[in-house]
């Protein structure tokens, strides 16, 4: 089955489009989607359009701020590989890393890159607050990539941590708050980052509310953070 292209949308929205080559890793992307979907729950999105605006435009929209190319990239929780294989596919010269605790969902995108041989796709099974303290890891990405796993202080604690000096957070958020800015610009800076800006683009075809949340690594994250496995879900920082 065949995703819909919509490249004057592509172009429109993100000033970029798929070539044809990426157009049909998309379309594989989708079908291994939904072929595995039968036995393991990646995703609930299954229509080709609404596949195409939540898992394909939300995951690529955010990343088009920026040349992804010959960076290295963390995807935490990616889940089904979203955002980070829609990522590793447009920016073929980038080196992704997609995480995830679940050892089924990881099993199924080593799988996947090697079908579509995505050969710049890298995978790890863990928790993202044992990589922050893991020297492998820490200090080590150009980009960490953190899509609606929790609310805005966990994701800068688990992301800032694993950023370079210079290095750039990407949160993608449904609504956005004054209040909500206000406090993750004082969480962000006690973890060395600084929300560089915030970018509100609904989704374009059903116009579903979306903020993209910048922060930038500007300091060293203390040693204390992350914290241990489950204390940032349950204690977030205010």
């Amino acid at each position: 089955m065949n995703l819909p292209q919509f490249n004057d949308i592509w172009q429109k929205t993100t000033n970029w489009q798929p070539n044809p080559d990426q157009q049909l890793l998309f379309d594989q992307l989708y079908n291994k989607i939904l072929e595995t979907n039968k036995y393991l729950n990646l995703t609930r999105i299954t229509t080709p359009e609404e596949f195409w605006e939540k898992n394909l435009w939300d995951s690529l929209a955010p990343l088009m701020a920026y040349d992804l190319n010959h960076q290295k990239v963390i995807d935490i929780g990616t889940g089904g590989g979203f955002p980070g294989v829609p990522g590793a596919i447009a920016f073929p010269l980038a080196q992704f890393t997609l995480m995830d605790s679940t050892t089924k969902k990881i099993n199924f995108i080593n799988q996947l890159a090697q079908d579509l041989n995505l050969t710049n796709i890298t995978t790890l099974v863990d928790r993202v607050e044992k990589i922050g303290q893991d020297k492998n890891y820490r200090n080590q990405f150009d980009f960490a990539l953190i899509r609606a796993v929790a609310e805005t202080s966990v994701c800068l604690e688990y992301t800032l941590p694993l950023l370079k000096q210079g290095g750039i957070a990407i949160l993608y958020r449904g609504n956005w708050t004054e209040e909500e800015e206000e406090n993750s610009q004082k969480i962000a800076k006690l973890l060395g980052g600084n929300i560089e800006k915030i970018i509100n683009q609904n989704t374009p075809l059903n116009d579903n509310i979306r903020h993209c949340i910048y922060v930038k690594k500007t300091g060293n994250t203390p040693k204390q953070y992350p914290r241990e496995v489950g204390k940032p879900v349950k204690q977030p920082l205010s």
